[in-house]
């Protein structure tokens, strides 16, 4: 590799990562807020009949930018490989960890008088407390929080070598395949990695694996759903690298270390 060639290899490994960081922290933080798939699309509640409960597609507000998360994890894992994924994965947690602790750090700070009576009312007047709306909304339970990251790094574990192994079967050829592949199963893990680490003695399990299923039925169709925006990301990258080039790197991804640590 020439060395601009080499410069282009650095910058693409920044900003892959920079959008994979991003995305990763505000989906921990805005993943508090439940909303409704269904509404959201204008259709009816789903209902769907799952081990004796009644499941709508009640998501969490992070799984509308996680997919950014998924394509980044993949294209980071074809062109820099294992070393590549695991690198940005713990800096990911490491940084979602400093942002709840700094976030946990405010929440004890004493509240301005004035800034409680300049918004002590909705836009109806209806009065409400603005330290507890910011505590309420931000604060996150250690055990949520605890239990996110442990899926994310498993899962992003998990996808790293599924996406390694399906690597070295399909060559370069199939990248739906271990793209969406890895995805899946990954996915899988996280929904209810987390779910029996933050519920367990809270939910019975019947009604944890019954939530699972159903973020899962979504995870699975938007990891469907992803596919061409992969294809699209490699053909950026082909094109600022250039295709010998990327080609190159890609094979040198696959040709490192597929063991799960």
């Amino acid at each position: 590799m020439n060395k601009t060639i080499e410069q282009k290899k650095n910058t693409l490994f920044i900003v892959l990562s920079g959008i994979f960081l991003t995305n990763a922290i505000i989906a921990e933080l805005i993943g508090v807020k439940i909303f409704s798939g269904e509404h959201s699309l204008g259709l009816e509640p789903a209902n769907l009949h799952i081990l004796g409960f009644v499941m709508d597609f009640n998501l969490t507000a992070g799984v509308v930018i996680w997919p950014v998360v998924f394509i980044t994890s993949d294209l980071i894992n074809e062109y820099f490989g294992k070393p590549g994924v695991k690198r940005i994965s713990y800096l990911a947690a490491v940084f979602i960890a400093y942002s709840f602790l700094v976030i946990f750090f405010t929440m004890k700070l004493p509240p301005a008088q004035w800034w409680l009576d300049a918004n002590n009312k909705d836009s109806s007047g209806n009065y409400f407390n603005m330290d507890f709306a910011f505590n309420k909304i931000l604060g996150q339970g250690q055990r949520i929080i605890v239990a996110s990251l442990a899926a994310f790094l498993l899962g992003q574990l998990v996808d790293v070598f599924v996406f390694q192994k399906l690597r070295k079967i399909t060559g370069s050829k199939m990248l739906w395949l271990r793209a969406t592949g890895s995805t899946l199963v990954s996915q899988f893990i996280d929904s209810f990695v987390v779910l029996y680490l933050a519920f367990t003695g809270i939910f019975s399990s019947e009604q944890i694996l019954a939530i699972g299923i159903t973020n899962y039925l979504y995870k699975f169709t938007v990891a469907i759903a992803l596919t061409p925006l992969i294809y699209a990301g490699h053909f950026v990258i082909d094109r600022y690298l250039g295709k010998d080039n990327a080609e190159r790197l890609s094979e040198e991804s696959a040709g490192q270390s597929s063991s799960f640590f």
